[in-house]
Protein backbone atom coordinates (compact mmCIF):
# COMPACT_ATOMS: atom_id res chain seq x y z
CA UNK A 1 0.00 0.00 0.00
CA UNK A 2 1.37 3.54 -0.70
CA UNK A 3 1.31 6.21 1.76
CA UNK A 4 0.43 9.80 0.78
CA UNK A 5 0.01 12.81 3.57
CA UNK A 6 -2.89 14.80 3.25
CA UNK A 7 -1.81 18.14 4.04
CA UNK A 8 -0.08 21.41 2.57
CA UNK A 9 1.91 21.89 5.43
CA UNK A 10 5.40 21.85 3.86
CA UNK A 11 7.16 21.39 6.91
CA UNK A 12 4.85 18.17 7.17
CA UNK A 13 5.44 17.02 3.65
CA UNK A 14 9.23 17.33 4.65
CA UNK A 15 9.38 15.53 7.68
CA UNK A 16 6.92 12.79 6.14
CA UNK A 17 9.58 12.40 2.80
CA UNK A 18 12.65 11.92 5.80
CA UNK A 19 10.94 8.87 7.01
CA UNK A 20 11.33 7.21 3.47
CA UNK A 21 8.15 5.97 3.20
CA UNK A 22 6.09 8.73 1.44
CA UNK A 23 4.59 8.06 -2.07
CA UNK A 24 2.72 11.34 -2.87
CA UNK A 25 0.82 14.13 -1.28
CA UNK A 26 -3.03 15.20 -1.51
CA UNK A 27 -4.39 18.81 -0.66
CA UNK A 28 -7.40 20.35 -1.00
CA UNK A 29 -8.72 24.03 -0.78
CA UNK A 30 -9.23 23.43 3.13
CA UNK A 31 -5.99 22.20 3.61
CA UNK A 32 -4.45 25.33 1.97
CA UNK A 33 -6.31 27.48 3.87
CA UNK A 34 -5.41 26.13 7.32
CA UNK A 35 -1.83 26.94 5.68
CA UNK A 36 -2.92 30.45 5.17
CA UNK A 37 -2.51 30.27 0.98
CA UNK A 38 -4.56 33.01 -0.67
CA UNK A 39 -5.12 33.26 -4.46
CA UNK A 40 -4.92 31.09 -7.11
CA UNK A 41 -1.15 31.97 -8.20
CA UNK A 42 -0.06 31.50 -4.77
CA UNK A 43 -2.00 28.02 -4.34
CA UNK A 44 -0.17 27.10 -7.70
CA UNK A 45 2.95 28.26 -6.32
CA UNK A 46 2.64 26.08 -3.58
CA UNK A 47 1.57 23.06 -5.25
CA UNK A 48 5.19 23.37 -7.57
CA UNK A 49 6.82 23.76 -3.97
CA UNK A 50 5.64 21.04 -2.72
CA UNK A 51 6.60 18.84 -6.22
CA UNK A 52 10.14 19.94 -5.34
CA UNK A 53 9.92 17.88 -2.06
CA UNK A 54 8.16 14.77 -3.14
CA UNK A 55 9.47 12.25 -5.91
CA UNK A 56 5.37 11.27 -6.43
CA UNK A 57 1.92 12.30 -7.29
CA UNK A 58 0.54 15.35 -5.93
CA UNK A 59 -3.52 15.95 -6.01
CA UNK A 60 -4.20 19.38 -6.71
CA UNK A 61 -7.94 20.22 -6.43
CA UNK A 62 -10.16 22.60 -9.35
CA UNK A 63 -12.31 24.94 -7.61
CA UNK A 64 -14.73 24.99 -10.46
CA UNK A 65 -18.24 23.38 -10.87
CA UNK A 66 -18.86 23.95 -14.14
CA UNK A 67 -17.22 21.26 -17.19
CA UNK A 68 -15.81 24.33 -19.03
CA UNK A 69 -14.35 25.75 -15.77
CA UNK A 70 -12.58 22.77 -14.60
CA UNK A 71 -11.38 21.74 -17.86
CA UNK A 72 -9.43 25.09 -18.23
CA UNK A 73 -8.24 24.67 -14.15
CA UNK A 74 -7.44 21.09 -15.02
CA UNK A 75 -5.13 22.00 -17.89
CA UNK A 76 -3.29 24.90 -15.97
CA UNK A 77 -2.90 22.67 -13.00
CA UNK A 78 -1.20 19.70 -15.02
CA UNK A 79 1.13 22.29 -16.65
CA UNK A 80 2.59 22.90 -13.54
CA UNK A 81 5.02 19.96 -13.32
CA UNK A 82 4.87 16.40 -14.72
CA UNK A 83 3.50 14.87 -11.10
CA UNK A 84 0.51 16.32 -10.82
CA UNK A 85 -2.65 15.04 -10.38
CA UNK A 86 -5.64 16.95 -11.04
CA UNK A 87 -8.49 16.39 -8.37
CA UNK A 88 -12.18 16.57 -9.14
CA UNK A 89 -15.61 16.00 -7.58
CA UNK A 90 -17.29 13.63 -7.75
CA UNK A 91 -20.35 15.52 -9.63
CA UNK A 92 -21.95 15.03 -13.05
CA UNK A 93 -19.55 17.43 -14.36
CA UNK A 94 -16.85 16.53 -12.83
CA UNK A 95 -17.55 12.50 -14.58
CA UNK A 96 -16.92 14.43 -17.66
CA UNK A 97 -13.98 16.41 -16.94
CA UNK A 98 -12.27 13.13 -15.81
CA UNK A 99 -13.44 11.48 -18.93
CA UNK A 100 -11.65 14.27 -21.08
CA UNK A 101 -8.82 14.52 -18.92
CA UNK A 102 -8.37 10.74 -19.46
CA UNK A 103 -8.66 11.39 -23.03
CA UNK A 104 -5.71 13.71 -23.16
CA UNK A 105 -3.23 11.72 -20.91
CA UNK A 106 -3.86 13.64 -17.79
CA UNK A 107 -4.33 11.80 -14.77
CA UNK A 108 -6.80 12.54 -11.93
CA UNK A 109 -8.62 11.73 -8.72
CA UNK A 110 -12.24 11.88 -8.36
CA UNK A 111 -12.69 13.20 -4.31
CA UNK A 112 -15.68 13.49 -2.37
CA UNK A 113 -17.11 9.55 -3.43
CA UNK A 114 -19.18 8.51 -0.96
CA UNK A 115 -20.96 5.12 -2.49
CA UNK A 116 -20.11 2.61 -4.77
CA UNK A 117 -22.32 3.65 -7.61
CA UNK A 118 -19.57 7.10 -7.56
CA UNK A 119 -16.76 5.12 -7.58
CA UNK A 120 -18.28 2.55 -10.42
CA UNK A 121 -19.36 6.14 -12.62
CA UNK A 122 -15.08 7.35 -11.77
CA UNK A 123 -14.01 3.97 -13.09
CA UNK A 124 -15.43 4.08 -16.17
CA UNK A 125 -14.44 7.83 -16.68
CA UNK A 126 -10.94 6.40 -16.25
CA UNK A 127 -10.09 8.12 -13.10
CA UNK A 128 -6.65 7.31 -11.64
CA UNK A 129 -7.48 7.15 -8.49
CA UNK A 130 -10.84 7.34 -6.86
CA UNK A 131 -11.10 9.10 -2.88
CA UNK A 132 -13.69 7.23 -0.61
CA UNK A 133 -14.06 9.36 2.27
CA UNK A 134 -13.65 6.89 5.37
CA UNK A 135 -13.83 9.14 8.50
CA UNK A 136 -16.51 11.59 6.34
CA UNK A 137 -18.72 8.02 6.72
CA UNK A 138 -17.99 7.40 10.07
CA UNK A 139 -19.16 10.75 11.36
CA UNK A 140 -22.48 9.83 10.34
CA UNK A 141 -22.87 6.75 11.84
CA UNK A 142 -21.43 5.02 8.34
CA UNK A 143 -19.14 2.63 7.61
CA UNK A 144 -16.05 4.11 5.67
CA UNK A 145 -13.94 1.22 5.58
CA UNK A 146 -16.74 -1.34 4.78
CA UNK A 147 -17.00 1.14 1.23
CA UNK A 148 -13.75 0.69 0.67
CA UNK A 149 -14.18 -3.08 0.96
CA UNK A 150 -17.13 -2.86 -1.86
CA UNK A 151 -14.96 -0.04 -3.69
CA UNK A 152 -11.65 -2.92 -3.84
CA UNK A 153 -13.86 -6.02 -4.81
CA UNK A 154 -15.90 -4.32 -7.48
CA UNK A 155 -12.73 -3.35 -9.12
CA UNK A 156 -11.13 -6.43 -9.34
CA UNK A 157 -13.75 -8.02 -9.89
CA UNK A 158 -14.66 -5.88 -13.14
CA UNK A 159 -10.95 -5.06 -14.09
CA UNK A 160 -10.54 -1.39 -13.16
CA UNK A 161 -7.16 0.05 -13.48
CA UNK A 162 -8.27 2.87 -11.21
CA UNK A 163 -6.81 3.12 -7.79
CA UNK A 164 -8.66 3.06 -4.38
CA UNK A 165 -7.16 5.99 -2.48
CA UNK A 166 -8.82 5.71 1.19
CA UNK A 167 -9.30 9.82 2.03
CA UNK A 168 -10.71 11.37 5.29
CA UNK A 169 -8.30 9.08 7.21
CA UNK A 170 -8.80 9.98 11.16
CA UNK A 171 -6.37 7.45 12.85
CA UNK A 172 -3.61 4.82 12.53
CA UNK A 173 -6.32 2.14 13.01
CA UNK A 174 -7.91 3.46 9.50
CA UNK A 175 -4.70 3.31 7.97
CA UNK A 176 -4.84 -0.70 9.42
CA UNK A 177 -8.19 -1.59 8.69
CA UNK A 178 -7.79 0.36 4.72
CA UNK A 179 -4.52 -1.81 4.95
CA UNK A 180 -6.54 -5.07 5.49
CA UNK A 181 -9.19 -3.63 3.37
CA UNK A 182 -6.78 -3.93 0.06
CA UNK A 183 -6.91 -0.13 -0.62
CA UNK A 184 -4.43 0.79 -3.02
CA UNK A 185 -3.58 4.33 -1.36
CA UNK A 186 -4.48 5.48 2.21
CA UNK A 187 -3.40 9.39 2.28
CA UNK A 188 -3.11 10.43 5.75
CA UNK A 189 -2.36 13.08 8.29
CA UNK A 190 0.86 12.72 9.68
CA UNK A 191 0.29 11.49 13.12
CA UNK A 192 -1.24 9.06 11.76
CA UNK A 193 1.60 7.83 10.04
CA UNK A 194 3.84 8.20 12.78
CA UNK A 195 1.20 6.53 15.19
CA UNK A 196 2.02 2.86 12.90
CA UNK A 197 5.47 3.00 14.85
CA UNK A 198 4.36 2.87 18.21
CA UNK A 199 3.84 -0.18 20.25
CA UNK A 200 4.80 -0.90 23.74
CA UNK A 201 6.71 -3.86 23.43
CA UNK A 202 9.53 -2.00 20.82
CA UNK A 203 9.57 0.18 23.60
CA UNK A 204 10.29 -1.75 26.29
CA UNK A 205 12.48 -4.26 24.42
CA UNK A 206 14.60 -1.65 23.34
CA UNK A 207 15.17 -0.25 27.01
CA UNK A 208 15.95 -3.76 28.00
CA UNK A 209 18.58 -4.21 25.17
CA UNK A 210 20.13 -0.84 26.27
CA UNK A 211 20.20 -1.57 30.25
CA UNK A 212 21.90 -4.86 29.40
CA UNK A 213 24.30 -3.13 27.07
CA UNK A 214 25.24 -0.38 29.79
CA UNK A 215 25.67 -3.16 32.21
CA UNK A 216 28.82 -4.65 30.50
CA UNK A 217 29.81 -1.72 28.99
CA UNK A 218 30.08 0.70 31.74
Amino acid sequence: MKFFIDTANLDQIREANELGVLDGVTTNPSLMAKEGIKGEENCKKHYVEICKIVNGDVSAEVIATDYEGMIKEGEELAALHPNIVVKVPCIADGIRAIKYFTGKGIRTNCTLVFSPGQALLAAKAGATYVSPFVGRLDDIASDGVELVVKIVDMYGYYGFKTQVLAASIRSTQHIIQCMEAGADVATCPLAAIKGLLKHPLTDSGLAKFLEDYQKVNS
